[in-house]
C-alpha cells in the first residue's frame, strides 16, 4: 500500500480521544471522554485528538503538526488513540515538510 498525503490526513482525522491542557502540571493529557477531565483542565482547552494535531496557518490553511503527533506518541497508548501506519510514516519522514491542507467540513 502506498502512503500518500491524503492517507496521512485521513489517519489524522481518525484519531481517538480528547486532549486537554493541564494548567497545574503544564502538560497536555489525553482522556477518552470529555467528562473525565479534572478541574485542572479548563473546558476551553479540551479538543478531540483529531483536531489537536492540526494548527491553523495563513489563508485558513491547516498544518498537520509533527510536534503535536509526537506528544500523543509519547503517551504510548497508540492503539487506544488509533495511531496508524500512515502517521508513523509521516513522523519518520522528517526530510519532508509538514502537510498543509485546506480542511472542509463534510456533510453526511
Amino acid at each position: 500500500m502506498s502512503i500518500t498525503s491524503a492517507s496521512i490526513c485521513e489517519a489524522a482525522d481518525q484519531l481517538q480521544g480528547f486532549v486537554g491542557f493541564n494548567a497545574r502540571t503544564d502538560h497536555y493529557i489525553v482522556r477518552f471522554s470529555e467528562d473525565s477531565f479534572g478541574l485542572d483542565v479548563p473546558e476551553g482547552s479540551i479538543t478531540p485528538s483529531c483536531e489537536f494535531v492540526w494548527c491553523t496557518g495563513p489563508d485558513q490553511l491547516m498544518t498537520l503538526k509533527r510536534e503535536r503527533i509526537q506528544l500523543l506518541l509519547d503517551l504510548r497508548i497508540d492503539e487506544r488513540l488509533n495511531i496508524g501506519e500512515p502517521l508513523r510514516v509521516y513522523m519518520h519522514r522528517q526530510d519532508l515538510p509538514e502537510i498543509t491542507a485546506e480542511r472542509l467540513l463534510r456533510h453526511a
